[in-house]
């Protein structure tokens, strides 16, 4: 279980322990006299000039962890490698931003810290929206709404998280000496990978593909090759209980057991319906448009007008919960509130917060930074039935409450969101289907769908460690 600690407030939860609870096993089904393996268990897609045979040689008797193109076998006997999730990219030890004094954040406004303390006291006059900064302390609309939302989430974040970290701290999940935060350092990862966004804007280019005559669904299994255009074309699906591997473009990516995806951007998404599922579960996470998007050119965004074009009624099931990630601008949690979910048919049930610490437990940003904050909203609804269908009470199923905290220390890998599988449980019926819509990483039991869906299963991210 992902889930360390579970209070009234909300869950502390270990997103790496989920990771390698997904079960990374490759079946290696040849293996060579001397100890030296060849695995067989590559599905090699489109025109790949690497090698998809990896020899190795044991090195030792203790059993070291080994390299991502390393495996040790016994001669003669189909084997399994087992993989893990790089555990430095969790290792946060430090805040990104260490804690300042208020008057520093509030650039200079004390008013700022007194009244995001108290949401029943009016903004000071000098907060108020000018058209010419001449002040130090003068903020725009945008900013007016954000320290305004803060102000009302402020204590349920501090008080929830604080619960939850003491939690953590008691047990031991949390826990970091001041001699162990000075001599680490964050990890901050290069390149990995070949870009799947760039290769999907490629496939714009392919000729087009004749729905009637092309499968819906490609199964992967130890020995296929499927064409780079099948792969970008029809849901991929593994549907066995080891991890298989996918060689895209030269580089390697682990597919875990039970699951499914879709490598394609918003303007190829006839497969994904051609998969003929409906959704007990919708997860979305939507590349928002902002400022800092734009001037780094780190990924494309989507207008609000292109994001109420995803097909979300065509894929839900009745009573399908939908979960929309959004950022901390106001303007887009009014958006899908007051206009995506009722375009959706989506009724809007409650707003929980992610919160990300240390690994001492604190906030990785000063939880009143006016630039970030340590927490990111969640916004989740139901898709509306008729009025038997409302009538209708689902089984063993609690209601979603108003106001949860999901804890975690985040990945150090930008925009790798903590698991919801577990924290979910409760407020759905097992066994149901689930999606993810803009997703970088795949799960069990999930089908998963973007341009990027692949991203973080690179197997450089992985350490391939030697079975017992």
């Amino acid at each position: 279980m992902s889930i360390v600690h579970q209070l009234t407030a909300g869950w502390l939860v270990d997103h790496l322990s989920f990771i390698n609870q997904c079960g990374y096993e490759v079946c290696d089904s040849c293996a060579y006299p001397g100890g030296v393996t060849v695995n067989t268990s590559v599905t090699s897609v489109g025109d790949c000039r690497a090698t998809s045979t990896f020899v190795a040689a044991s090195s030792s008797r203790d059993g070291p962890i080994l390299g991502p193109a390393d495996s040790i076998e016994t001669e003669g006997k189909t084997a399994k490698k087992r993989y893990v999730f790089r555990e430095e990219f969790f290792d946060i030890s430090k805040p990104h931003i260490a804690a300042a004094p208020e008057e520093q954040l509030w650039r200079g406004c004390p008013e700022v810290v007194i009244w995001i303390c108290s949401s029943l006291l009016p903004p000071p006059p000098h907060l108020l929206i000018m058209q010419k900064r001449k002040r130090k302390c003068v903020f725009n609309q945008g900013e007016l709404d954000a320290l305004e939302y803060h102000s009302k989430v402020r204590k349920l974040i501090l008080e929830g998280t604080s619960h939850l970290v003491q939690e953590g701290l008691k047990s031991g999940f949390l826990h970091c000496t001041a001699a162990e935060l000075s001599c680490r350092k964050n990890v901050v990862p290069g390149h990995v990978g070949c870009g799947l966004a760039e290769l999907c804007e490629m496939a714009k280019q392919l000729p087009a593909v004749n729905e009637s005559d092309h499968q819906a669904v490609h199964l992967l299994d130890d020995e296929t090759s499927m064409p780079e255009q099948d792969l970008l074309s029809c849901v991929t699906e593994n549907s066995s209980n080891s991890a298989k591997t996918v060689v895209l473009m030269g580089q390697k990516y682990l597919v875990p057991p039970k699951s499914s995806f879709l490598l394609s951007d918003i303007s190829c998404l006839q497969p994904l319906l051609n998969y003929k599922k409906k959704y007990d579960v919708i997860v979305i996470d939507p590349p928002w448009e902002n400022k800092s998007v734009k001037r780094s050119n780190r990924y494309s965004y989507l207008s609000s007008w292109q994001i109420k074009q995803i097909p979300v009624p065509a894929l839900a099931a009745p009573d399908c919960l939908v979960v929309m990630w959004v950022t901390n601008r106001q303007k887009h949690l009014r958006f899908v509130k007051d206009e995506l979910y009722p375009h959706w048919s989506v009724k809007t049930l409650a707003e929980w917060h992610w919160v990300k610490i240390t690994r001492a437990g604190e906030f990785v940003l000063p939880l009143d930074s006016l630039h970030k904050k340590p927490y990111e909203v969640l916004v989740l609804g139901r898709v509306k039935g008729d009025v038997k269908e409302a009538l209708r009470k689902p089984e063993d199923v609690l209601p979603i409450p108003e106001h949860k905290l999901i804890v975690s220390i985040p990945c150090s890998l930008h925009s790798h969101k903590p698991p919801l599988t577990a924290v979910l449980a409760e407020f759905i019926k097992p066994d149901v289907e689930c999606l993810e819509l803009f997703a970088r990483n795949l799960q069990p039991g999930w089908t998963s769908w973007g341009n990027e869906v692949l991203k973080f299963q690179h197997i450089d991210y992985f350490t391939l460690l030697q079975n017992e």
